[in-house]
């Protein structure tokens, strides 16, 4: 008997995959918790029936999340990464050597456990317990509350926002997120897809552009989320994104999607998303 694994992305619309196997199943005290072998995506993590990553593109997500808000910055030496459990985030954060620090704050530890088990290509740095890391198991929200002018860059690593990460994707917290960051900080946090989530993002750039005197939404193309097109927001105090010095950026940077190129052009928007954001 065949087993097909569906995301059902609006109440319209779902994306089936076929499974080989589910390596593991489990309930945390936040959500549910799945690891499944597929046929067109290899592995992958899927929480409360939402896909979150795969073997065969999470490259991309990971790649754009991390490089692109930290070539924004001249010299980011305490980065944090709120949620990112399955790892993919702050193995590509570990990568710069302006980085001095990179914090991690996950509130499910059952997620990181699994991810390190499962998807250890995704997960090495945790796996490895790189030197730059420190890893907190704890919950984001009440981080970003505790914390005041610690940080060059923000990262919001989130799942979509309903169960734990729902509290995330709210004006609050982005005041919380302006505080911990220095004068000169930025964040980004991934912000769904442009053409399914579109009052989300109206409602996320309006509250984050009023507290950032820079706001910018970038995107991506990524096969496993709504639509294949993903969108990122950065807000930041002082460097614009869209003006980056991307001659810092090595030609020979350990990437598969991200280069200097898409540093530059992951700005440009199609007009529809230009009014979206207006």
């Amino acid at each position: 008997m065949e087993l097909w694994y569906t995301e059902y992305q609006t109440k319209n619309l779902g994306l089936a995959v076929r499974i080989k196997k589910t390596l593991y199943s489990g309930h945390s005290e936040f959500q549910e918790i799945a690891v499944v072998d597929s046929y067109e995506f290899g592995r992958m993590l899927i929480l409360d029936g939402v896909f979150q990553t795969s073997i065969f593109d999470e490259f991309i997500y990971h790649e754009m999340i991390a490089h692109v808000p930290l070539f924004v910055h001249p010299n980011p030496r305490n980065v944090l990464v709120i949620g990112g459990g399955d790892g993919g985030t702050i193995r590509e954060v570990v990568k710069h050597h302006t980085v001095e620090v990179a914090e991690m704050v996950e509130i499910d530890g059952q997620v990181v456990e699994a991810s390190k088990k499962y998807l250890p290509e995704i997960s090495s740095a945790l796996n490895e317990h790189h030197p730059k890391l420190r890893l907190k198991i704890g919950d984001g929200i009440k981080h970003m509350q505790e914390v005041e002018n610690k940080y060059d860059v923000i990262i919001v690593d989130c799942s979509d926002p309903i169960g734990p990460g729902e509290g995330l994707f709210t004006r609050s917290f982005y005041e919380n997120v302006h505080k911990a960051l220095k004068p000169d900080g930025l964040f980004v946090q991934q912000t769904e897809s442009p053409f399914y989530h579109q009052e989300l993002i109206r409602r996320l750039t309006r509250d984050i552009s009023s507290l950032f005197p820079i706001t910018r939404l970038y995107l991506a193309s990524i096969p496993l989320y709504p639509g294949g097109l993903h969108c990122f927001t950065i807000g930041s105090k002082q460097y614009d994104p869209a003006k980056a010095d991307i001659a810092r950026i090595p030609e020979n940077i350990n990437t598969r999607y991200y280069n200097r190129e898409i540093q530059k052009n992951c700005f440009a928007l199609p007009s529809f998303i230009q009014k979206l954001v207006k």
